[in-house]
């Protein structure tokens, strides 16, 4: 992994965003879908605007940055967060988080599609048939009864949704010159308006906050949106983009776990069989796309924690901005 912090770094982003899914399955008890989904843009929102003002950053500038922005926060944070909540309210929350984890085999699709996936190597095409013959598995369309359904449909939507938004922020956002923590909390401020505007249709909803969904609608904007959607970022950084997809295959173990031991979620032996074809589809796919070359950390911007603290920034840096060099993988494993 490059260092013991690198090290670190992974296993909290892998913790913090396998719990995701157990976050919105409480959080549900006490809330609608959209209202879920807005409470977790919003409150990411604030806490990144904080780090922003803290760090001495500024939010994004120019009517191009804020439309590749609001186009990026419907795909990547708006549209997803809605259909995971969706989804969640008939799959539960392990199922979920293996769902999430087919990510790159939509990638993959989107690359051949567009023209940037060449010279596909067997191994990894082997991988993707895989990675889709789980999914069937665990959909098992030639049962007549079953929870899964359109829940199951909803969330693969949700990371295809991923999938698009990291192609096309890999395109437009990163590596323009404006820095990633202005980024991710612009992105969380246009997803909130987004959501907003939908709050009509879903939102307006009686609602039962007791504790528990109090404490979990907090984890998911504050814990599971807005720092993880920053760390990712510190991860790619520090570590490289390749280190940074090491979570994908974390969060899916983490979300198991946390359904079956705090939620006692039972799994059958097919749709635990499924899960595990999808991971090993997933991991054929990623096997031999070669190692991304880590870029070496700049001068004075190590820091102590997920944000840079004020001191870090100089005039240059806040000209040139710190956007790492990520790909569309940089964020496989976002939720």
């Amino acid at each position: 992994m490059g260092s013991l912090k690198g090290v670190v770094r992974v296993v909290v982003l892998a913790l913090l965003w396998g719990s995701t899914f157990l976050w919105i399955e409480l959080a549900l008890r006490g809330l609608s879908p959209l209202q879920v989904t807005f409470v977790r843009c919003i409150l990411g929102a604030l806490v990144l605007a904080v780090a922003c003002r803290v760090s001495g950053r500024r939010f994004p500038r120019g009517a191009s940055v804020w439309r590749h922005i609001i186009v990026a926060a419907f795909f990547c944070n708006a549209l997803p967060f809605a259909l995971f909540s969706l989804g969640q309210q008939t799959v539960d929350s392990g199922l979920a988080g293996v769902l999430n984890a087919t990510t790159p085999l939509w990638s993959m699709i989107l690359g051949l599609a567009l023209g940037s996936e060449r010279g596909l190597r067997p191994v990894r095409l082997t991988g993707l048939v895989l990675g889709f013959a789980g999914v069937l598995l665990v959909f098992a369309p030639w049962q007549t009864t079953g929870r899964i359904g359109w829940g199951a449909l909803a969330i693969l939507g949700a990371a295809a949704s991923y999938a698009v938004a990291f192609t096309y922020m890999g395109r437009t956002l990163v590596g323009k010159g404006t820095p990633t923590l202005s980024l991710s909390a612009g992105q969380l401020v246009a997803a909130s308006g987004l959501t907003a505007l939908a709050m009509p249709f879903g939102g307006l909803e009686p609602v039962d906050a007791g504790p528990v969904v109090v404490i979990a609608a907090v984890a998911l904007g504050v814990l599971c949106t807005a720092i993880t959607f920053h760390l990712t970022y510190r991860i790619i950084n520090d570590e490289g983009a390749t280190n940074a997809a090491v979570v994908g295959y974390l969060l899916p173990v983490v979300s198991v776990l946390l359904g079956a031991i705090v939620l006692g979620e039972d799994l059958s032996v097919r749709v635990v069989l499924g899960m595990a074809v999808v991971l090993a589809g997933v991991g054929m796919t990623r096997a031999t796309q070669g190692k991304a070359a880590a870029p070496a950390p700049a001068s004075g911007k190590e820091g102590k924690g997920p944000f840079a603290t004020p001191g870090e920034v100089t005039a240059a840096e806040d000209a040139a901005g710190d956007t790492p060099s990520a790909r569309p993988v940089a964020a496989e494993s976002a939720r």
